[in-house]
């Protein structure tokens, strides 16, 4: 299932855990006006919600599990066919561990934080047995709430996913609360659009942008303000990183809250794998596609060029003609036909007129295959044919010229929009 992709894999979305008792977030303001930039919000930097629930007190006691348990190995490696192995390694570090043995009564964690120990992908199964099935994966840094404790077992739910993990790579306690901190982000999203993000934290400094309605975030909190601009901001505005740089918006019109990372059910690893699957075999067909194409474009415009080749020298210079001054007056579309045949009578250049216009680098509509789609139509300007004509016959209103381009750029003989020199 390729788990060493852990960031990939894992869930990112809102712990939700209010209803039983545990408070994950809080808001800095509940207007939704455009930027009323006041005082209105409670001060969130000070500990209140999730920072007064993470650092707290907590009701549970705790200890290191002494008792050897029968499923220690209950962990994943990420073969393919849910194979496990012993990873006691992550369990030889593992912090703080329920205990039913030091007179806690199990039911004292229901409801508190529970946080992964292991250093790849933890199974989660629908029972207290390392046999049952598996209900989902839970990977590092992922934490979920305490359901109800079995047996050195832990049911748990971590976003979308139910189940039983074994309490040996589970942390709980101050260890889970401060691996949460340490995993977790505080995020502020929008709750407006055009929502200004300023230089500075007041109603007067520049503006970096205007934010759209469900951006996010992710704060800077009051010690990295005052490690990085040396400064303290109230409770009015929340910093946030933007681009790397330091901007403030109003609180009154952001919610702030603190995200971590949840597992995956069984389902959902299943979905993203396919969805994956399919984005690569989409982004291969849409190559071999494009491939293709180019391959079309390629081969008709040598078939062009080799029609071109094969065209009467004026109808090859009448179509030069007509790509390079096609809009010009007739004058400047005999002077096109001029430095073509002065090239031709130079020495300098090849002495065709096919060697001329297809000579490497000097006629873009030569080398882009333009004029020999203009042969293959067969739709070329009577005035262009004629123009041809008359310069293969001599006539040239710009002597010996044997360069033109845009007029402007540097001084020569101009007719219309271009110069000859």
């Amino acid at each position: 299932m390729g788990w060493s992709r852990k960031c990939e894999k894992r869930g990112k979305h809102w712990l939700r855990a209010a209803a039983l008792g545990v408070v994950f977030l809080w808001t800095a303001g509940s207007s939704l006006q455009a930027e009323a930039e006041s005082s209105k919000s409670a001060h969130w930097h000070k500990g209140v919600g999730v920072e007064a629930w993470l650092t707290g007190a907590d009701k549970e006691q705790v200890s290191q599990n002494a008792a050897s348990q029968n499923d220690a190995a209950d962990t994943a490696t990420g073969a393919a066919g849910g194979q496990e192995t012993d990873v006691a390694s992550d369990s030889a570090d593992s912090k703080t561990k329920a205990s039913s043995g030091d007179g806690t009564k199990m039911d004292d964690l229901t409801g508190t934080i529970v946080m992964t120990s292991v250093q790849n992908v933890l199974n989660v199964r629908t029972e207290p047995d390392s046999e049952a099935e598996l209900a989902g994966y839970l990977y590092a840094d992922c934490g979920g709430t305490v359901l109800e404790q079995k047996d050195g077992w832990t049911k748990l739910e971590s976003g979308e996913l139910t189940g039983w993990a074994n309490n040996d790579y589970l942390l709980f306690g101050e260890e889970a609360r401060k691996e949460a901190k340490d995993a977790g982000r505080i995020v502020a999203t929008t709750k407006t659009g055009a929502l200004r993000i300023r230089k500075e934290p007041s109603a007067d400094a520049a503006i970096y942008d205007l934010l759209e309605e469900g951006a996010k975030y992710e704060v800077v909190d009051e010690e990295q303000i005052r490690f990085s601009e040396d400064q303290e901001i109230t409770a009015d505005w929340v910093a946030v990183n933007y681009g790397g740089k330091t901007g403030y918006v109003s609180s009154e019109y952001v919610q702030v809250d603190f995200e971590i990372d949840y597992g995956e059910t069984v389902e959902q690893v299943k979905a993203r794998e396919e969805a994956e699957t399919a984005r690569l075999q989409a982004e291969k067909e849409a190559a071999a596609q494009k491939q293709k194409k180019e391959k079309a474009a390629q081969a008709e415009k040598e078939a062009n060029k080799a029609a071109a080749l094969a065209a009467d020298d004026s109808v090859l210079l009448a179509a030069l003609i007509q790509c390079e001054a096609g809009e010009e007056p007739y004058e400047g579309q005999v002077a096109v036909g001029a430095v073509v045949m002065n090239r031709v009578r130079s020495g300098a250049y090849p002495n065709t007129v096919k060697g001329v216009i297809y000579a490497s680098g000097q006629f873009t509509p030569a080398g882009s295959g333009q004029v020999g789609r203009v042969v293959a139509s067969g739709k070329i300007k009577a005035s262009c044919l004629q123009a041809a004509q008359e310069a293969m016959a001599g006539s040239t209103p710009v002597g010996i010229a044997t360069h033109f381009r845009r007029a402007g750029s540097r001084e020569g003989i101009v007719i219309g929009h271009h110069v000859f020199w």
